[in-house]
């Protein structure tokens, strides 16, 4: 009797519990829901920082308020704020329990991604919209829009990619010529210092060999050589004066000498014969 009588009071008291734990639950959600209607007042009245005060009040009051965090994500869609609002409807998505819901949320995920321009991301976001309503044309239309989108900026960053990778090509391709360049300049420049050398070195022997004759002599030695031996051949070769007697050049020198005397007083008696005899001329009375 006792242990039936402690089962019974255990009965109520965990019956009492969950009433008011359940009785909790639709307040928090009567709450809930007030807080989401009254939010929706002042999105309509444009007023958007107030309702988002209301709707943060309702998850608040029951986080898994899906009203809550898909309203809340529509309220920053229209302010601008698209990351949070993307976040605020992902949450919502998550907490869903209908396609229905999922569905929505989805495909409003999706049309913010498109507006930030996020397009291959707002594909799979249609996509898993699709796969709860197969049937919304707007999603499928959308969908496309995104996929075509996807594909644009694909090219252009292709496009990036490739005009990236020429630039650097033609970079790498200018500056092998300019190494070149370099390379065949310094080639050229040591060629022509070997050159000049060269030809200073064959210039300088030149100038010994002229100096040179056929037997290996310095020739201003064998011309000075040959000047004296010339002028002894010559002193050898005019006749010695023999002792007593003149030299041929004395004897030169003495016929010029008498030539010129002689020549000089020819000279007197023509003079002499041109001024006649001096007349001794009579005093006028």
């Amino acid at each position: 009797m006792k242990y039936l009588a402690t089962l019974i009071i255990l009965f109520v008291t965990l019956f009492s519990f969950s009433q008011d734990e359940e009785k909790a639950q639709l307040q928090a959600l009567k709450k809930a829901n007030d807080y989401v209607y009254e939010g929706n007042n002042l999105v309509n009245e444009d007023d958007y920082v107030s309702a988002e005060m209301e709707y943060r009040k309702a998850i608040s009051e029951n986080p898994n308020s899906i009203a809550g965090a898909y309203n809340l994500g529509n309220a920053y869609y229209t302010k601008g704020s698209f990351d949070e609002a993307v976040y605020r409807l992902q949450e919502a998505a998550k907490k869903a329990t209908s396609k229905s819901e999922k569905h929505k949320a989805f495909h409003n995920i999706g049309t913010i991604l498109m507006k930030g321009k996020k397009c291959k991301e707002a594909v799979e976001a249609f996509k898993s919209a699709l796969r709860n309503n197969p049937a919304d044309d707007e999603t499928r239309y959308n969908l496309g829009l995104a996929k075509e989108c996807a594909k644009e900026q694909q090219d252009k960053e292709d496009q990036n990619k490739d005009d990236k990778k020429d630039k650097n090509e033609d970079q790498k391709d200018n500056k092998d010529k300019k190494d070149d360049k370099e390379n065949k300049d310094n080639k050229d420049k040591e060629g022509d210092n070997k050159e000049d050398k060269k030809d200073e070195g064959d210039k300088e022997k030149k100038e010994g060999d002229d100096k040179k004759d056929d037997e290996g002599k310095p020739k201003d030695e064998k011309e000075d050589q040959g000047k004296d031996g010339d002028k002894d051949k010559k002193e050898q070769q005019q006749p010695k004066p023999q002792p007593g007697q003149m030299s041929a050049q004395q004897m030169k020198n003495l016929l010029e000498a008498m030539n010129n005397q002689e020549q000089k007083v020819q000279e007197k008696m023509n003079a002499e014969k041109a001024q006649g005899v001096k007349v001794k001329a009579e005093k006028d009375w």
